[in-house]
């Protein structure tokens, strides 16, 4: 159950720091730059849990294994950091922006389910869907 549980807490907790300092970059900062600082920071920390893992012997073996994932992966990363920056710059407060942003994407990402992984979809996911597009009127009147 643990190892159910843990990636998720994971997940909740690193978007609340990702949140509260994303919201506190200075207005004044470029945020390429603000973004360069931070993926320099996440590259060498996760570079350095690979070494950490014994990485270091197979570095070739495994860098062949990478294809554009990898790289589509990064742009999208920058693209949401540079999104999140200016929803905030443009006034949107923490307790909205993420859940705006979540909610949408998780009714998109159903969809995207459905047409790209042929998954089914329930009509409990309708009618969720549904509640998400009332929650989401409700919340940015």
């Amino acid at each position: 159950m643990l190892g159910y549980i843990w990636p998720i807490a994971l997940v909740v907790v690193a978007n609340v720091f990702y949140n509260i300092t994303t919201k506190s970059t200075p207005s004044q900062a470029n945020a390429f730059l603000s973004l360069a600082v931070t993926y320099c920071v996440a590259a060498a920390c996760a570079f350095g849990l690979y070494l950490f893992q014994g990485g270091h012997q197979k570095l070739p073996a495994e860098l062949s294994k990478l294809n554009w994932t990898a790289v589509l992966l990064g742009i999208s990363v920058v693209a949401l950091e540079f999104g999140y920056i200016h929803v905030y710059r443009a006034g949107w407060k923490v307790n909205t922006a993420s859940l705006v942003a979540n909610i949408s994407l998780a009714c998109i990402l159903v969809l995207v389910g459905f047409f790209l992984y042929q998954e089914s979809i329930s009509f409990k996911q309708v009618i969720g869907m549904g509640v998400c597009a009332v929650g989401l009127f409700l919340i940015t009147q």
